[in-house]
């Protein structure tokens, strides 16, 4: 792989906080090809109970899972990190075909390569079903999150 995806290994506290953030607004971008590009072409995922190996799954991942999880918006928050890990906390808020709304919380483990491209990622994730009145976020549906709208600390979350 010739490309690099900055900010790069080893990361400070503030390139791990940019590679969280750029990693947030392309989820929500919800564009599977474009987001499946941060990951190495061989990326080992495990999400939930499902194991993923390479780009061409995570693209059928992402493909599936945005057209259940509608009107889908995230928050990711930096937990932890070391010079070529990043560990994360994030919610996200969907609703299901039927119109329940939900938001699911978990938390992520990656590990980059060389490149900054994402080789291994460990997500656990827990759904709970919400009424839509209970919702806490709230921008333009395949934006990045504005940069004045509360992150997961100031929501409470």
């Amino acid at each position: 792989m010739t490309d690099s995806r900055p900010p790069l290994p080893p990361f400070t506290y503030e390139t791990a906080v940019r590679k969280v953030r750029a990693a947030e607004d392309a989820w929500n971008g919800r564009n599977p090809e474009k987001v499946s590009l941060a990951y190495t072409p061989d990326t080992r995922w495990r999400n939930r109970s499902e194991f993923l190996n390479g780009r061409e799954e995570v693209v059928g991942f992402l493909t599936r899972k945005w057209e259940r999880e509608h009107e889908y918006r995230l928050i990711k928050e930096i937990w932890a990190f070391t010079e070529t890990r990043i560990a994360v906390r994030f919610a996200y808020e969907y609703r299901d075909g039927a119109g329940q709304w939900f938001r699911a919380y978990g938390n992520e483990n990656w590990e980059f390569s060389e490149s900054g491209h994402m080789r291994v990622r460990h997500a656990s994730i827990n759904d709970i079903a919400i009424a839509e009145s209970e919702r806490k976020f709230h921008w333009d549906l395949g934006s990045p999150r504005p940069a004045d709208h509360p992150g997961l600390t100031e929501l409470g979350l």
